[in-house]
């Protein structure tokens, strides 16, 4: 699987050591002849493109690549240097992760490449499996933040066409690829948007969400994933991606879309890398995300800073955070996840937002994230405990928009909540502006100062919060 960044499962203690040659005895006929072949796989990050890796062809036209001493067992594919020229089966389709372990097989390995997905006269996948429910709501959305674009996916309910007054949480996925649709996937989807809408019909999901999924870059994927940087395999941008996130793609969805705007109504997921930047994500601003799903995550990629981190920025304690791997996915994975886990319970996190399942089968593949996806859902669905309140709220469902604002607000309410009391407090914690306000209302904030500020809401027995950017 491409994004396998598994490399503890090339260490497995007591394995013997070896090297093997990997062998191409025949390729497309029309592959270019100047190419440049690859292996990527779970010993280089799978990195399509990396110069360590280039196969060296021969006089009799194979190609071939003897790889360093290592031990378990190690997934690959061949590429021409990136997953749009990856290989492929006679149809064009995927081709299952090739897999060998060292000291048990061959010195030496053949293979035949029998097309290059984008040689082969274009693929015979079609996306019949979309639901209706999905679009790809913009194929070049701008990241200011990076100076690029992106496409973007997008999920709604079932009901969301015929009930024209009702909002919805969000979801925020990374990795869209792979989320909704088999046909751009690497190797596999999730199938998010079949399993949300069977859980609407069969009336185990009362609210339903919108589903938000940006597309990685490819190349730059590790960049935007970490907001440190790995020597090895590059990092440093996530904090551009992170704050793209919430300063500019959340306030898109939150003035086009009915979405409820609270943080106790938004979320965010990914797995292995993507499962890194959400935990960060959440870390950052803790006033936005209240739920996160991490899947099989990369921690080992920057172990050192990520817990220097949540030490030096504690979760918000409301936060629900559900973990789930497989429990031999590779020597550092369960003991990361459970040191996270241990590190924001110190931090202040009740047990009782903490959820981690090592799955003695799970692998680090969309298969196994797509069968736990539901699961995870469902639990961060459930409210999250705050053991700092006496006497704990319910969640308002409220939306504030436009975010961010420049003179105005308008306040959307439930039906059931006549009025509601408003308070904006500074960086300080000070109240600078308070109100008793309706559905409908707009509220003038264009006296504040430009600037983040925290927004409350409370009625009787229910109270919600988000984040206010002041233009």
């Amino acid at each position: 699987m491409k994004y396998f960044l598994a490399f503890g499962a090339l260490l497995a203690a007591g394995a013997a050591h070896a090297q093997v040659t990997l062998k191409l005895t025949s390729v497309p006929a029309n592959t270019p002849a100047s190419a440049t072949l690859y292996v990527a796989g779970s010993f280089n990050s799978w990195n399509p493109g990396n110069a360590a890796h280039a196969l060296t062809k021969n006089a009799d036209g194979s190609y071939q690549i003897t790889l360093p001493q290592a031990t378990g067992t190690m997934e690959y594919k061949f590429t021409r240097g990136a997953w749009s020229s990856v290989e492929t089966n006679a149809a064009n389709g995927s081709v299952p992760n090739r897999t060998y372990t060292f000291g048990s097989g061959p010195a030496t390995v053949t293979h035949t490449v029998l097309n290059w997905e984008d040689l082969a006269g274009g693929s015979s996948c079609q996306s019949s499996a979309l639901s209706p429910n999905v679009r790809v709501m913009a194929t070049n959305f701008a990241i200011p933040q990076l100076g690029r674009t992106r496409r973007v996916w997008l999920y709604l309910p079932n009901d969301y066409a015929s009930n024209t007054t009702k909002r919805y949480p969000v979801l925020y996925m990374h990795d869209g690829q792979n989320v909704f649709d088999n046909c751009t996937s690497f190797s596999g989807e999730w199938g998010v948007d079949e399993t949300l809408s069977q859980l609407q019909q069969q009336g185990l999901d009362a609210t339903g969400s919108i589903v938000v999924a940006v597309d990685n870059d490819g190349a730059q994927r590790l960049n935007e994933y970490s907001p440190w940087n790995n020597p090895q395999y590059g990092g440093g941008q996530g904090d551009q991606y992170v704050d793209f996130l919430v300063q500019t793609l959340k306030p898109y969805i939150d003035s086009n879309y009915r979405t409820l705007t609270g943080r106790e109504y938004t979320s965010i997921a990914g797995s292995s890398m993507g499962g890194l930047i959400s935990v960060y994500a959440a870390l950052k601003y803790p006033n936005v995300y209240s739920k996160v799903g991490v899947f099989s995550p990369a921690f080992w990629f920057a172990e050192q800073s990520l817990f220097q981190y949540v030490q030096q920025h504690p979760a918000n304690p409301a936060t629900r955070f559900y973990f789930v791997s497989g429990a031999q996915e590779s020597q550092t994975m369960v003991p990361l996840i459970q040191q996270m886990h241990d590190a924001l319970r110190s931090g202040g996190v009740p047990a009782a937002n903490l959820s981690f399942n090592a799955r003695p089968d799970g692998q680090h593949a969309e298969w196994f994230w797509k069968r736990e996806f539901s699961a995870a859902y469902q639990w961060l669905l459930a409210p999250a405990t705050v053991t700092a309140a006496k006497n704990p709220q319910a969640a308002l469902a409220f939306s504030v928009y436009p975010v961010p604002a420049k003179d105005a607000v308008t306040v959307q309410l439930p039906e059931t909540v006549k009025e509601a009391r408003l308070e904006v407090l500074d960086s300080t914690g000070q109240v600078v502006l308070k109100s008793k306000v309706r559905a409908g209302q707009r509220v003038e904030v264009s006296k504040l100062g430009k600037g983040a500020y925290f927004m409350r809401l409370s009625s009787g027995k229910q109270s919600g919060s988000q984040t206010l950017l002041k233009e």
